[in-house]
């Protein structure tokens, strides 16, 4: 059952173009991952789903009584409400309210706001988003749009949330940059990508293989465009010996074969490695101890940070690791131990909160306060230039920081960060509000990058993907080491929980090579040729065959274009159809492919008939 069908979409935001004709539709039993570049209008779209905003052009048409609800990016709340308060309000005409109240309880203390009687305004901003969480869980909503619901959520928060999802009877439309979390929880990706909407019935790892196959579709289309081009270009060149009619129609093919676009080349963030020389000292933590109140948050914490290592801090929200990363970076002084940074150590800090962003700036401003320069391995880059390669175009390097939606700041902020060549790069949640294509950019340059790498974050995959030892945040000041990604963490814990390790392994059956045989193919032994003392002059004719088809190969050209043309409109009007767009596609190869041979042998026979008419 259709719940949601978007037709003909086009929005813009200032001068920004974010859908061009775009169609979109969500069915019963969805559970849509949307994805794409950071600014380019994933925001929006739920909010035009949601009807929190209407498109320029285009039509929005939702299920009679289909009850939708969406939590925004910056939720927002009525002042002086509870934490329970603001829960009942917005869940008001929910069946048995004491039973009601029981489960908002319950769900709030699953993400940690315990404190169910607290005056929402006095909540930190991530508190604040998972308050607004539960409220939108614990509706009977048909339909939940949900923008970075993984934000401000620990490891065991975020899997509570995965299974709570996974077992959720209505639909399910999200934003969100865990790809752990994308790959649980889907079973369709919608990817926005130049203004279009593209749609892989898959979760993350199944788009991955579905977005390879549909590039290397268009690039082949492409290459078969270029190979039909140069033969309709040697055709326009001999001209035809066809009716002018019928000329006139390859004449009109030709144009529109050359002015036809080929697929866009997708922009993606591009970083050079950049760093400055780290010596023998480098970070030296000892005792380092720090409470707030009753509260102990670390205790006699000792550790000597080597070079390039690359080191992962994780915990609930809220134990110490922000305030350690503060710590490191000499913001926040410990209650006892001692701190040592070597003389060369250059510390960049890509805190939470963008603290230092004055948003009154123009982007290019931003970054030119930095460094005019930079020095990368290709050699000295401009600010204009980085920005570029950050996918901030000179259209938009003038505009204020303040027009930016929040992971272009968060994107930005980076870039200012790492214009600095630190050596000692601190990520405090990196992963919050930046989008996937950015997040896999910086994990290749982390590769790369010659210094030490410490990060906070709740984003398994890019614990996986980065970190060699992680730091646990365990209570009461304890932070226990231990070695490998997120996954070796997890599987420590399990076993060490379970006071076993793990045993056994699957075995598999080795397949069993065969070697086929057969007798060699025999060519049959051509009769000798009888000559004449003097052969005649052999005349060219067209075979009976060859007439036949040098008679009829130009009708045969025009139905081919003819399926060709109609195929193109199919195409367009399934262009976010990614199951229909494979058949359709694949039918246009083979016509083309046809065509492509049709023509290759119209040129054959046309020197074959211009050489007959010569001998005449």
């Amino acid at each position: 059952m259709n719940l949601v069908t978007a037709e003909h979409l086009t929005k813009s935001y200032t001068e920004r173009l974010l859908f061009n004709d775009t169609d979109f539709s969500i069915n019963e039993g969805d559970k849509i991952g949307l994805i794409g570049v950071n600014g380019t209008g994933k925001s929006t779209l739920l909010k035009l789903v949601a009807g929190l905003e209407e498109p320029d052009s285009g039509t929005i048409v939702r299920g009679r009584n289909l009850a939708i609800r969406y939590l925004s990016q910056n939720p927002t709340f009525v002042e002086g409400e509870t934490v329970l308060e603001s829960i009942i309000r917005e869940n008001d005409g929910h069946d048995h309210v004491w039973d009601f109240e029981s489960q908002a309880k319950s769900m709030l203390n699953k993400l940690g706001i315990t404190d169910h009687n607290e005056v929402v305004d006095h909540l930190s901003g991530g508190q604040k988003k998972r308050v607004a969480l539960a409220s939108v869980l614990l509706s009977t909503a048909d339909l939940l749009i949900l923008d970075e619901p993984t934000n401000h959520l620990d490891s065991e928060m975020a899997e509570w949330l995965e299974d709570y999802l996974k077992r959720f009877k209505g639909a399910l439309l999200m934003i969100t940059h865990d790809r752990y979390f994308l790959d649980s929880v889907t079973n369709r990706i919608v990817e926005l990508d130049n203004g279009k909407l593209y749609s892989y019935q898959a979760n993350y790892e199944g788009f991955l293989e579905l977005k390879a196959e549909r590039m290397d579709m268009e690039r082949a289309s492409e290459r078969k465009r270029q190979s039909i081009l140069r033969v309709e270009l040697e055709w326009v060149k001999r001209g035809a010996r066809a009716r002018t009619t019928k000329q006139k129609g390859r004449l009109q093919r030709y144009e529109e074969l050359k002015n036809q676009k080929g697929p866009v080349a997708e922009e993606s963030v591009e970083m050079e490695s950049v760093s400055s020389r780290l010596g023998r000292t480098t970070v030296e933590l000892s005792d380092i101890c720090k409470s707030y109140g009753d509260k102990v948050l670390i205790k006699d914490y000792t550790y000597f940070f080597l070079k390039n290592d690359r080191i992962g801090y994780i915990g609930p929200n809220g134990s110490g690791k922000s305030t350690l990363m503060k710590i490191i970076a000499g913001w926040v002084q410990p209650d006892s131990g001692t701190i040592e940074i070597g003389q060369t150590v250059k510390m960049g800090y890509f805190s939470q909160e963008n603290e230092d962003m004055d948003t009154s700036l123009k982007v290019i401003d931003y970054i030119r306060n930095v460094a005019e320069y930079v020095k990368t391995k290709d050699g000295s880059i401009s600010a204009s230039q980085m920005l570029e390669r950050f996918l901030f175009p000179p259209s938009v390097q003038h505009t204020v920081i303040g027009k930016l939606s929040g992971g272009e700041r968060r994107r930005l902020y980076l870039l200012k960060i790492l214009m600095d060549a630190p050596n000692v790069l601190i990520l405090d949640e990196p992963t919050n509000d930046l989008d996937i294509k950015t997040l896999m950019i910086l994990e290749d340059y982390l590769d790369s990058f010659q210094g030490i790498v410490i990060t906070v974050s709740h984003d398994r995959y890019f614990l996986d993907r980065v970190v060699r030892r992680i730091f646990a945040f365990e209570g009461n000041g304890v932070v226990r080491q231990y070695e490998g990604g997120f996954t070796d963490y997890q599987a420590k814990k399990e076993a060490e929980m379970a006071m076993a390790g793990e045993s056994g392994g699957a075995g598999g059956k080795g397949a069993k090579g065969g070697k086929a045989g057969g007798p060699a193919g025999q060519s049959g032994a051509e009769a000798p040729v009888k000559r004449s003392e003097k052969p005649r002059e052999r005349k060219l004719k067209f075979s009976y065959m060859e007439q036949r088809e040098w008679d009829t190969i130009e009708d045969d050209m025009a139905a081919l274009e003819e399926k060709i043309a109609d195929l193109d409109t199919q195409i367009a009007a399934a262009a976010t159809n990614y199951g229909k767009l494979r058949e359709l596609m694949a039918e246009k190869e083979t016509a083309e492919a046809k065509l492509e041979e049709k023509m290759e042998r119209w040129m054959y026979l046309n020197d074959l008939a211009e050489k007959i008419a010569a001998q005449k």
